[in-house]
């Protein structure tokens, strides 16, 4: 843990907090932190800062916080992402979210298994706790924002347009003869389609509102691996 992410809820005084729980339990066994430390702190979707231990208890720690800091910057990246297997996909909220990602949607392909929209890891306290999990690795307090799109066709002729206005539009595509820019370092809407890839018609959909195709070399990788190297060649 990288950084002690708070909730108002954990405030027992105006510069006063309490610990406990999953947090506790992992500042005393991993971080083996001691009264007397400092640790960095953050309020989530706020400032970040220092926290101070005064007191440690059997079950909870007290700590004196300051927080005087803004938030790392945002990368300017929206995903869409084609639905991903549950474990993966708790795998790769993790990874983009310490990565600065804020804006996702998960959306619908031939590909994708119907099953997949019925995982209880689509629900949002699920969700949220993979997005804290890589807040408090990158040190940031801003949740990202989640979008689930059940309608491929809908959501990319009727909402996508808007969505990714002004911005350079991208789609993963293991069969082009582009290949991945690096360096962007701008607005950037990227969508990595499901494991196969999006089918011939999808492409061409997101086509038709701008995107074009990509591939990032001969390899074939899984989407989790795929999404975060394509993302540090974008803003290497």
């Amino acid at each position: 843990m990288n950084l002690v992410l708070l909730g108002n809820e954990d405030f027992i005084d105006k510069n006063y907090v309490v610990i406990q729980g999953r947090r506790f339990k992992h500042l005393i066994s991993v971080n083996k932190v001691a009264k007397n430390d400092r640790l960095a702190c953050g309020l989530l979707n706020d400032k970040i800062g220092t926290g101070l231990i005064t007191k440690i208890s059997r079950d909870f720690l007290e700590m004196k916080i300051h927080l005087d800091t803004d938030p790392p910057k945002p990368l300017p990246l929206t995903l869409l992402l084609a639905l991903p297997r549950p474990k993966m996909l708790k795998r790769i909220i993790e990874s983009v979210t310490s990565m600065g990602v804020k804006q996702i949607y998960l959306i619908n392909s031939w590909r994708v298994e119907k099953s997949f929209w019925q995982s209880p890891w689509l629900n949002e306290d699920h969700l949220r706790k993979q997005m804290v999990l890589g807040l408090e690795q990158s040190r940031d307090t801003v949740l990202p924002q989640i979008h689930q799109k059940r309608f491929f066709t809908r959501f990319v002729n009727e909402e996508l347009p808007l969505i990714s206005k002004n911005t350079l539009c991208m789609t993963a595509h293991p069969k082009t003869p582009t290949l991945c820019p690096s360096g962007v370092n701008k607005a950037i809407t990227l969508a990595v389609g499901p494991e196969g890839g999006f089918i011939d018609i999808e492409v061409q959909t997101l086509e038709k509102q701008g995107f074009f195709s990509c591939h990032i070399g001969q390899r074939i990788l899984k989407v989790e691996t795929a999404v975060t190297y394509l993302i540090s060649r974008l803003y290497s």
